[in-house]
């Protein structure tokens, strides 16, 4: 039912499915990052996926097989995914797309890209307008690693909370920083942790997702030699959670997944409380059975969990609704 076409946008390789049935009109163009760390994870093994959303959804999809780090270092993963939206943003007509009607999406470290892409894309007045964001389970912070959901999933596979660190440390390439201390968040200068408590802070949090516990953090000592060494993870690239109202104000409208058991879950609300606070429309979906990469798995017969199925069925009929 789909015409699929692999083709390389400045080295980085891309895929691109459509509908194989003549379009009554415009489709909506629809750009996809996988997750993955920024380390792993790859456009086939994303296919499922794409397909699903193309064939539901009458869209055209593209897939963005973004270089890894630490192969390819960071930040090259953004400008690998900005160069592959640019590409189609620019090639509309091609694939009969309604420029009025482009969504940036991904998962994981991919939802992350797509709402770094999303607020670079603010300035830009010679390409279309991104109509929405559809964010699944993102990660948007390395500023606090103690939030309910860090506490209640520290050990929930397939993500535990120490594997968001060693991640984070391998995607930057910063093996031999203290991992404990970076738990702990003393990589954060005191002046910083009183600046973002507004956005990033357990008290934020509504009370429903603390039933499982949770247990403010005792203060903890800054150490400079650890900020220095892992800083990159509190810029607004690797944390657009950070990123000023000025900027979150002006972002289009937002999809966001959280499932119950994911280290990540707590960084979805709180993105979703930062961009209702500035008057962008949010739609939710929280997974109360889902975890941390339920996607991966999606499509995959009896390995398949339901609670994807309805994930994807909440973002195929939001979507549509556009």
């Amino acid at each position: 039912k789909l015409l699929i076409k692999d083709l390389k946008v400045d080295e980085v390789p891309v895929r691109i499915y459509q509908p194989k049935w003549p379009p009554a009109g415009k489709r909506r163009g629809i750009l996809y990052f996988h997750g993955g760390a920024g380390t792993f994870g790859s456009i086939r093994a994303f296919e499922r996926i794409c397909r699903y959303i193309a064939k539901k959804c009458n869209s055209v999809v593209v897939s963005v097989g973004y270089r890894l780090a630490p192969e390819h270092p960071y930040p090259g993963q953004y400008f690998d995914c900005l160069n592959a939206t640019l590409y189609f943003m620019r090639n509309l007509e091609e694939y009969h797309v309604d420029p009025g009607l482009i969504i940036i999406s991904g998962d994981s470290c991919g939802a992350n890209f797509a709402t770094v892409i999303c607020q670079i894309l603010l300035n830009r007045r010679d390409l279309p307008k991104v109509r929405a964001q559809v964010l699944l389970y993102p990660g948007l912070q390395g500023l606090d690693f103690h939030l309910p959901s860090y506490q209640q999933n520290a050990s929930v596979p397939i993500l535990f909370r120490k594997l968001v660190i060693y991640f984070c440390f391998r995607y930057l390439k910063k093996e031999g920083v203290a991992l404990e201390d970076v738990l702990q968040s003393c990589h954060v200068p005191e002046s910083m942790k009183r600046r973002y408590k507004k956005w990033v802070s357990a008290d934020i949090i509504p009370d429903r997702f603390k039933v499982r516990g949770y247990t403010p953090q005792k203060p903890t000592s800054f150490k400079p030699e650890v900020h220095e060494a892992i800083k990159e993870i509190l810029g607004a690239t690797f944390s657009p959670l950070l990123a000023e109202d000025s900027i979150i104000c002006q972002l289009p409208e937002a999809c966001i997944v959280t499932c119950e058991f994911d280290v990540l879950r707590d960084d979805g609300l709180l993105y979703k409380k930062r961009l209702e606070d500035n008057g962008v429309q949010v739609t939710w979906y929280h997974s109360e059975s889902g975890f941390h990469g339920i996607l991966a798995f999606f499509g995959y017969g009896i390995f398949s969990f339901p609670a994807a199925q309805e994930i994807m069925d909440n973002i195929v009929n939001y979507i549509n609704s556009l």
